[in-house]
């Protein structure tokens, strides 16, 4: 089976890869308009330093919002505005963020209160739950959801007060149990959107796929439960009946191919082991009973009914459209796409995740996330009883700060409120110097400290937008700006046919005209920012004050800077891995992957094993295949698994590594089938025992045994992870945090060192990125990292300050490989063009001596004493026992501490950041 697999699937993308190059449509021929190529021409030469609007998102888009923008939150955390609500006199705008309501005037945006329910010890440590915030009918109380991701899953209620404060009810909490597995473990029930009316309340648990109905009044009795689809997420009320949409479709049939969401099987794809279905459970409010599940897109989430109850519109965030139901027939009636891109159906990605209908029911507005903008949508008779022409009308765009998650109308249908999901991203700071209460936390010796001056990861202010409805010629103007913000003309630029007889360059200007390269090599690591690496440079833009692992530390990072490139203006487009490995691995992320994000309630896909978090159409291995590729996997996108009986400590596989016997065996396994059978079996996968330049060795053999090979069977793309740059702390019997990074560095070093060498050099290209920036400061920006091009045609020794992205990665490589883009994210990004240059220097690089010794290793607890025995204890916490858990900010203590000993923590740099 294994065998029809890896030789027949392959044969039958290519296939595909003829069929579609058939069917290709020429480029339309619409030049960029002069605000389009202004708009690109700025953010090329931006650095994400910018404080506020106009600014770039490290991903190919410019926020740039209308209406007036308020900002909340607690400075010294990741927020995200979830969702919204308007209280039913109209007065008074309820926002839902991870960790606190928001209440604005409505009129004004002034913010009248903020409800930290963590303040009291019974709730702390919950967290907002993806969306869901009601008002009560009388306007006197608010209910949301939230949850610890463990045993505890709570519908919160806070009186709204005539003095115009919030008060929690604490008598007012409903608890809910999640379910049991066979294995005896409890998962959360995760309630997520509520609704009330009258003295009854629904609930959705999106961890059990249940709805439930509770009484308000005396002991808050249950009245039914129902059991609906997959992740059930959104709920609507019309017509005596409930529509929930389920986010991760139906539940399995005998036969389907199925995986894990990972808390109940979901029907998948079989390629991409992406959930390949969506619906909607149909459900009596009376009695509970299910009368019907409707088909609609793939991951429907956000749910409305027309006013009068007649239709019900739900957001697909996998398919880009919305599906209007018939509540008389309970049939989908119509579907509308709400794509900003209309060039090429495959080009995913803008990600509608929240619907609102004004009060006349003839307008529809859809939030779509990955656009930073709203849809708007005029409903034709098909979606409304208020329509008048035949078939509903996308008429533009609204242009909001990023991800745009919640959405509510004014009575008077003339003002659109927006819960932007991540504002302006993590860009939390003030100048250094600057006197601002905000910006105070408590620093080790009991002080208050500033925390003023840098920036993290996991530091940014939540916000919302206000915007009056536009009227045609403003809208007009506004979905100019959405285009010109969205880069949307690179999408369209990518539909141009090649052209014959074109000459090999390193990166063609079009698809399908020929490249130089043959070979990508896609090398992915783990959590570094550019000045804890690079800020030791003079040639780039750095702060040698934040620099915890220079050149004496990462020598070969330093050469190879020199070398070929340094990229001081590329950046992550994550905050996170389980973010970044979707970034770095598909060039977007789903609704799923951005709903959770800070809560990970469901799961944490470091590496994949979630078939919810998934895009439609799957991962760069996937658009290789289907273009004829062979692929190979090193070590990503997999577990590994060994005896750790006989293999307990880092040392022990680091010696049989240096003894040369290889007696260390593993197993690299994924839950995509398809990976299983492109995955190096000699290539371990993530693990913090086994050391990188073990990877790199097993790496450098197969290059040996492909040199060998008659002709050229080396893979077109190669993905591998060298993750020892993650470091295991200050945990005893683990390499100190400067030998794990002298440990990446020199294996690094080792794999550009073999490459060069070998007969495929002069066709080979190499490009390196972290997964994120999540484990430090940068003085520049949160999202700054070290990324690389690496082959003979870049070997240009200068300073590139351009700015670029995961995502112009992937688009170099696709462009070079002849592969189209797979979403409209990384269709938006500029090819690294000025990363290459047409004259090849084919000199072979020699890798740089490691100077720290690879097997330092971290002291025993008893054996110190002061400092180092607190933060040696507080590495064996069990909160750092995996990759990307724990306190962020603790983690960076650490590091700081094994890098620097004595030397002060910058307090400026230290903020409360909350583990993930």
């Amino acid at each position: 089976m294994k065998f029809f697999r890896a030789f027949c699937i392959p044969l039958f993308f290519a296939v595909l890869a003829l069929l579609a190059g058939c069917t290709r449509a020429p480029h339309t021929g619409r030049s960029p308009s002069n605000a389009e190529r202004q708009a690109a021409a700025w953010y090329d030469s931006s650095t994400l330093s910018q404080p506020s609007p106009p600014l770039a998102m490290p991903y190919n888009k410019i926020v740039e919002p209308a209406g007036k923008t308020i900002y909340f939150g607690d400075k010294g955390v990741e927020n995200h505005a979830l969702d919204c609500a308007l209280s039913p006199d109209g007065r008074v705008l309820a926002v839902k963020s991870r960790y606190l309501l928001a209440f604005l005037d409505a009129r004004t945006g002034e913010l009248l209160d903020e409800l930290r329910w963590s303040s009291n010890e019974k709730f702390r440590g919950l967290r907002a739950t993806m969306s869901g915030i009601c008002w009560s009918p009388d306007g006197s109380s608010v209910f949301w959801a939230v949850d610890d991701g463990g045993s505890r899953s709570i519908v919160l209620q806070a009186r709204w007060t005539p003095e115009g404060k919030a008060e929690l009810v604490p008598e007012g909490t409903l608890f809910f149990h999640g379910q049991k597995k066979p294995n005896g473990r409890s998962l959360s029930a995760i309630p997520n959107e509520v609704l009330v009316r009258g003295n009854v309340i629904y609930v959705v648990l999106n961890g059990n796929n249940e709805v439930v109905k509770l009484s308000l009044e005396g002991s808050r009795k249950e009245v039914w439960r129902a059991r609906v689809g997959v992740a059930p997420y959104g709920l609507a009320l019309a017509g005596g009946k409930l529509y929930v949409t389920n986010w991760g479709g139906r539940h399995p049939r005998q036969g389907e191919v199925t995986a894990g969401t990972p808390w109940d099987a979901a029907v998948v794809d079989s390629v991409t082991g992406a959930v390949n279905n969506g619906t909607v459970s149909v459900v009596d409010t009376s009695s509970g009973k299910v009368l019907g599940e409707i088909s609609v897109g793939l991951h429907p989430n956000d749910v409305a009914a027309s006013p009068e109850g007649r239709f019900v519109y739900v957001a697909n965030g996998n398919t880009d459209d919305v599906s209007v139901i018939d509540t008389r027939s309970d049939t989908v009636v119509e579907t509308i796409s709400v794509r900003l891109l209309t060039t090429s159906e495959n080009l995913i990605g803008d990600s509608p995740n929240a619907v609102a209908v004004s009060p006349d029911g003839r307008w529809l507005y859809v939030a779509n996330g990955m656009d930073n903008a709203v849809a708007v949508v005029r409903l034709g008779r098909k979606a409304s009883s208020s329509g008048t022409a035949p078939e509903s009308k996308l008429l533009g765009f609204i242009p909001t700060e990023a991800y745009p998650a919640g959405l509510a109308v004014s009575g008077d249908g003339r003002t659109l409120y927006v819960a932007n999901l991540e504002a302006i991203g993590p860009r939390a700071t003030v100048p250094k110097g600057t006197d601002d209460p905000d910006f105070k936390t408590i620093g080790r010796d009991g002080k208050k400290v500033s925390t003023a001056g840098a920036f993290n990861a996991h530091r940014q202010l939540a916000s919302v937008t206000i915007v009056p409805v536009p009227d045609p010629a403003t809208l007009e103007r506004y979905t100019a700006r959405v285009r010109a913000n969205n880069l949307a003309f690179r999408a369209e630029l990518a539909e141009r046919l090649p052209r014959p007889d074109v000459p090999p360059v390193p990166v063609p200007e079009r698809l399908g005209e020929p490249s130089v390269f043959k070979h990508v090599l896609y090398i992915i690591k783990e959590n570094r920012t550019y000045d804890q690496i690079l800020g030791d440079m003079p040639e780039g833009d750095g702060d040698p004050d934040l620099c915890t692992y220079g050149e004496e530390v990462t020598p070969n990072h330093h050469e190879l800077a020199r070398v070929f490139q340094l990229l001081d203006n590329y950046h992550v487009a994550s905050k996170s891995s389980s973010e970044g490995h979707q970034w770095t691995s598909s060039g977007m992320v789903t609704d799923y992957i951005e709903k959770n994000v800070r809560g990970w309630f469901r799961s944490y896909d470091h590496v994949p094993y979630d078939a919810m978090v998934y895009p439609r159409y799957g991962f760069i291995w996937n658009n290789a295949l289907l273009h004829g590729k062979r692929v190979r996997i090193y070590g990503e996108a997999c577990f590994v698994d060994w005896d750790h009986d006989r293999w307990p400590h880092w040392s022990d596989i680091y010696q049989d590594f240096l003894s040369g016997k290889n007696e260390f065996t593993f197993k690299n396994f994924s839950t995509i089938d398809l990976v299983n059978d492109l995955l190096s079996p000699n290539y371990p996968g993530y693990a913090h025992d086994i050391p990188d330049v073990l990877r790199a060795d097993r790496f450098i053999k197969e290059l040996r045994q492909y040199e060998q090979m008659p002709g050229d069977q080396l893979p077109n793309l190669m993905i591998m992870a060298l993750p020892a740059d993650h470091t295991a702390g200050l945990r005893p019997d683990r390499p100190t945090p400067r030998a794990c990074l002298a440990d990446n560095d020199l294996a690094l070093g080792r794999i550009v060192e073999a490459l060069s060498h070998s007969r495929f050099w002069k066709n080979t290209v190499i490009f390196v990125t972290e997964d994120d920036s999540q484990n430090g400061w940068d003085h520049v920006s949160a999202y700054r990292t070290v990324g690389f091009v690496i082959s003979a045609y870049s070997r240009l020794g200068r300073t590139i300050h351009t700015n670029y992205n995961q995502t112009n990665l992937l688009r170099t490589m696709e462009q070079i490989l002849g592969l189209p883009p797979m979403n409209q994210l990384d269709a938006a990004a500029r090819l690294m063009t000025d990363c290459f240059t047409q004259k090849p220097d084919f000199t072979p690089y020699t890798a740089v001596p490691n100077r720290i010794p690879l097997d330092e290793m971290n002291p025993p607890v008893e054996s110190l004493h002061g400092k180092a025995r607190y933060y040696a204890e507080l590495s064996l916490a069990p909160e750092f026992d995996d990759i990307d858990t724990g306190n962020d900010d603790l983690w960076n203590r650490i590091l700081w501490f094994a890098a620097k000993g004595d030397v002060p923590y910058p307090a400026i740099y230290a903020g409360h950041d909350d583990d993930e």
